[in-house]
């Protein structure tokens, strides 16, 4: 890189330090510990949902479920039930799954559980868990990160991959301190959007998320309430529809002509 790039960097770092020093999100739960079970329900809760939402799921989630044990034993409608809020049910379904194989599969074992494929626990979410929990060196690229990094160093590019912004997220974290980099850089992002900051959208990977109001995702949420509270659901085509995606996605199954959790 240049030398006028390498005094944009020392910049840009200057000030996410600064922000992050004097406006930083210090008091989230899950910045409170180094436990990778905590780490993984927080990240995956955190999958497609605000802070503010994810907050008060979380603290009662762990206070069911304080260990990866005490989830692996739970039955899915217990998880459910404490995922209920949330959104995007499969996520639950899926660290449920993790937790089994996490247990049964690796003994407990994060480190070589990270190593292997688990279910619905993607390349971020493996990274963010060795970030936050182990403080080993990596790179997250997240919607708050890519705010930060396309407003600072690619604000000419009408469309931008990742694997350009992974350019400078390297060079950037170089001798920062991971966790703490991480975090400040994100919560730098998220200052920035509330600003006004609007350019993810310049990004190759932006998917807007569909409306929630009269969705599938909305009638798969009342089915399982629904059945939480001992109600069968009846409804037109559309509830057909989202109760036969329940079941393909392992969440709800039919016995004896009634429809239950998994």
């Amino acid at each position: 890189m240049s030398s006028t790039n390498s005094r944009e960097i020392a910049a840009f770092l200057r000030l996410v330090w600064r922000h992050w020093k004097e406006d930083g999100r210090h008091d989230l739960p899950w910045r409170k510990t180094t436990d990778p079970y905590k780490i993984l329900v927080s990240e995956v809760m955190l999958q497609q949902t605000p802070v503010s939402r994810v907050v008060g799921r979380y603290e009662s989630f762990i206070e069911r479920f304080p260990t990866i044990r005490a989830l692996a034993r739970a039955e899915l409608k217990d998880v459910l039930r404490q995922w209920s809020g949330l959104g995007y049910n499969r996520r639950g379904k899926y660290l449920h799954d993790s937790a089994k194989e996490i247990v049964t599969m690796h003994a407990g074992d994060f480190r070589e559980a990270l190593r292997h494929s688990l279910p619905g626990i993607g390349p971020y979410t493996r990274s963010a868990v060795r970030i936050f929990s182990f403080n080993e060196r990596d790179i997250l690229i997240e919607t708050n990160i890519r705010t930060a990094l396309m407003r600072h160093f690619a604000r000419s590019t009408l469309k931008v991959s990742d694997s350009t912004l992974l350019v400078y997220a390297r060079k950037i974290a170089k001798k920062q301190d991971p966790r703490k980099w991480h975090w400040a850089l994100m919560d730098y992002g998220a200052y920035l959007k509330k600003t006004g900051v609007r350019n993810n959208s310049r990004s190759v990977h932006y998917v807007k998320q569909s409306k929630f109001e009269g969705s599938l995702r909305q009638m798969r949420g009342e089915i399982l309430r629904q059945l939480h509270a001992g109600k069968q659901p009846r409804g037109d085509e559309r509830m057909t529809r989202a109760l036969s995606s329940l079941a393909r996605d392992g969440l709800i199954v039919r016995q004896k002509g009634k429809w239950r959790i998994a």
